[in-house]
């Protein structure tokens, strides 16, 4: 969508999240795209950064279990980042600028994974979102 119709919407309180990560530039979440899923009977799984995280976990609260997910150091950042001749050097400095940002907030979610093994990680990640459907589904019965 344009700009402008992002910007129409956020007046109308239509996203879940957004942010403008560069000027004209917006990534979101509609609140109709989480209705939809939900109504076919599914669960949302967001892929989002450290600020849209932390505004998901403030818009839902104990219903969203919020996980960050980092590697050992930002050094260890530094390598993958350099080994994948993707991204320029002045790129792979802002990222690690932002990562370090991004550290820094780590404490407000509600687990930390480390990405050291990315089978482990995704193994890990897995299972805690499955205990958490798990004892929200159990919750819900009893409310």
């Amino acid at each position: 969508m344009t700009a402008e119709e992002f910007e129409r919407i956020i007046e109308e309180d239509g996203f879940v999240e957004w942010e403008e990560v560069y000027p004209g530039t917006y990534y979101g979440t509609l609140k109709s795209e989480i209705d939809r899923i939900w109504k076919a009977g599914k669960h949302v799984v967001f892929d989002v950064d450290v600020v849209g995280g932390l505004n998901l976990k403030e818009y839902f609260g104990k219903n969203a279990l919020a996980v960050f997910i980092k590697v050992g150091s930002l050094d260890e950042l530094r390598k993958r980042l350099t080994s994948r001749n993707t991204d320029s050097p002045e790129s792979i400095e802002e990222r690690l600028k932002k990562a370090a940002e991004e550290y820094r907030r780590s404490g407000y979610f509600d687990m930390e994974i480390l990405n050291d093994s990315l089978e482990d990680a995704c193994a890990k990640a897995e299972k805690a979102v499955l205990e958490f459907i798990d004892k929200k589904v159990v919750n819900s019965v009893w409310r």
